[in-house]
């Protein structure tokens, strides 16, 4: 493949990956790391490098819009990035000496889980939620308009559970360079029972941060190829542009679901790879 050629075919792959990644909150790694690796061939630590630049690009053209709009609650926001950045550094340490047939496996068993637990959805509580000291504290409350114009209300709850599974989602953002967005979506939806387009508006804007935490540990050690990013910056911030337009006018069904197909789909991709290496 010509360099022309391989540059205009990771820039519409990225195009796509980063609408998707800004749609559901996952931030595009999700998609470029399978797709250069099995498809081009690229390394996957080059791979996993050019990504953290991905998902910096899909946080920065989506945060806004999800700002604006009141999807992105920023309170969350901030209180989870303290777990988030401390375990993408702790992940981008990692990273340097796990071998790249295991960070195959890794990817795709976690990817797995977040799909079956996506699919399962909430278990119905039994009796009144006790919301907590901490999302009192730090009033976490908020609303967001629905595609139909209603406001709805919602109260975060399990703050404490929910700062602790981002440590592990930023340790798998430094190790991977997804911005784990695929476990933190689960986990503001399914521990802290934030509805699914907060959770995934959420996520996006908390996914730069994440990444920024971990990419000087990959700069550092060469492992971001300008000919590699470039390209994958520049689609992916114009996926992200036309997903956070069309998030708010989709249901959240529809946004479930397609979360589910595409984890489900890349999460057997990434075992084969890793099996068969």
């Amino acid at each position: 493949m010509s360099p022309l050629l391989f540059v205009i075919v990771v820039g519409a792959i990225s195009l796509v990956a980063g609408f998707l990644g800004a749609l559901l909150g996952l931030g595009g790694g999700i998609i470029i790391v399978p797709t250069l690796t099995l498809l081009l061939g690229v390394d996957i630590r080059l791979a996993i490098g050019a990504s953290i630049v991905s998902v910096i690009a899909t946080s920065s053209g989506a945060a806004a819009a999800y700002v604006r709009d009141r999807m992105a609650n920023i309170r969350v926001a901030m209180f989870l990035e303290l777990g988030t950045a401390a375990g993408a550094i702790t992940g981008a340490y990692l990273a340097g000496i796990i071998h790249p047939r295991f960070l195959f496996i890794l990817f795709g068993l976690i990817l797995a889980y977040s799909a079956f637990a996506m699919l399962r959805g909430r278990r119905s509580a039994e009796g009144e939620i006790v919301v907590g000291p901490w999302a009192r504290v730090l009033k976490l409350k908020s609303s967001y308009f629905d595609d139909a114009g209603e406001e709805i209300v919602y109260q975060p709850v399990r703050a404490r559970i929910g700062l602790a599974l981002m440590y592990f989602a930023g340790v798998t953002s430094g190790l991977l360079g997804i911005g784990s967005g695929s476990l933190k979506v689960p986990a503001m939806d399914l521990a802290m029972e934030l509805p699914i387009k907060v959770s995934t508006a959420t996520s996006n804007f908390m996914i730069g941060v994440t990444a920024a935490a971990s990419a000087g540990v990959y700069f550092s050690r060469g492992q971001i190829d300008p000919f590699i990013a470039g390209p994958v910056a520049i689609g992916v911030l114009g996926g992200a542009f036309i997903g956070s337009h069309t998030l708010g006018r989709i249901s959240s069904r529809s946004v479930r679901f397609t979360f589910v197909v595409v984890l489900t789909i890349i999460a057997a991709q990434m075992l084969f790879k890793g099996v068969t290496a």
